[in-house]
């Protein structure tokens, strides 16, 4: 098995464990969960499937405060690198009318993004592709933007995959980036998180080593936060609503209902949850949020 091959492979065996579990695709728990939720899977709302399509620390919140760092206009063209199921790729194109290519190795992930483009009434305006972040099958220079949340620390080569940023973005295109680094704790990672359940599909780099890859590549920062203490708020208030513990953090009825990332994730969501709030807490891991221009 090739490095890309294995790769991939590892990834669709973390994000699509449940399909062989179960027996099931993804698309098809997702559609019978919406349906238990007295909704129609194939009329949704962005509500509907937020629980379910923004799968980074921060949910929506954080694809709003990253966007407001960028520099869109209505028709932009936008790559959404790790796209998921597709969630911010849908944000950016309701509310700032881009054009916004999806790409991710997961083929369960890219599946349900189409689906869920189509029932939100967004298919013109987004599309998805299964491919290696690192051999994105688009030409040289076709998008203004490169957008990515959550999605470096899956990568093992990441200059590889900066080196492709390069060469997609248009002269003067900005990169949107919202990324979980390494923090200044070396003790190793509690696991299973979000992202990885074993050691082999986490690639953390650290904020400094990724700030000089993005500058090595060519990539002139304009702006970078660190943003743990308000992720870190977030997943604490929504571990306790997930464990039905905080009555003040409950979830509004006509919300409590709709799929959640447990869905995709299973029983193990919960200790996923748990163990991010760990590492968060002891520097293990940090948040950064930033934007670049191609110089």
């Amino acid at each position: 098995m090739n490095d890309q091959v294995g790769h991939a492979h590892r990834l669709n065996a973390h994000y699509d464990a449940l399909a062989e579990a179960r027996g099931d695709s993804l698309r098809q728990r997702l559609r019978d969960a919406f349906q238990q939720a007295r909704c129609d899977p194939d009329q949704l709302t962005l509500d509907d499937s937020a629980g379910i399509d923004q799968l980074h620390l921060g949910g929506r919140r954080a694809s709003r405060s990253l966007a407001r760092r960028g520099a869109f206009r209505a028709g932009m063209r936008v790559l959404d690198v790790g796209c998921g199921t597709g969630g911010a790729s849908r944000l950016l194109a309701d509310e700032y009318g881009v054009e916004v290519i999806g790409v991710d190795i997961t083929a369960a992930f890219i599946e349900v993004a189409n689906w869920l483009s189509q029932a939100t009434g967004l298919e013109h305006s987004t599309r998805f592709l299964c491919a290696d972040a690192a051999k994105v099958p688009l030409a040289d220079g076709s998008v203004e933007t490169i957008w990515c949340q959550h999605a470096l620390m899956n990568m093992p080569k990441v200059s590889d995959v900066l080196a492709e940023w390069w060469r997609l973005l248009a002269p003067g295109g900005q990169v949107l980036l919202h990324e979980v680094v390494s923090g200044d704790n070396p003790a190793p990672l509690e696991l299973p998180v979000p992202w990885a359940r074993r050691a082999d599909t986490s690639h953390l780099v650290s904020r400094a080593d990724l700030a000089a890859m993005l500058a090595e590549a060519g990539f002139v920062v304009e702006g970078l936060e660190d943003v743990t203490a308000t992720a870190l708020d977030w997943r604490r208030k929504h571990g306790r609503r997930e464990l039905g513990g905080d009555p003040r953090a409950a979830t509004p009825a006509p919300l409590a209902s709709l799929p959640g990332p447990s869905i995709i994730f299973g029983d193990d969501f919960a200790i996923m949850g748990q163990n991010l709030v760990a590492n968060l807490s002891d520097d293990r891991v940090r948040i950064i949020e930033g934007v670049w221009r191609k110089g």
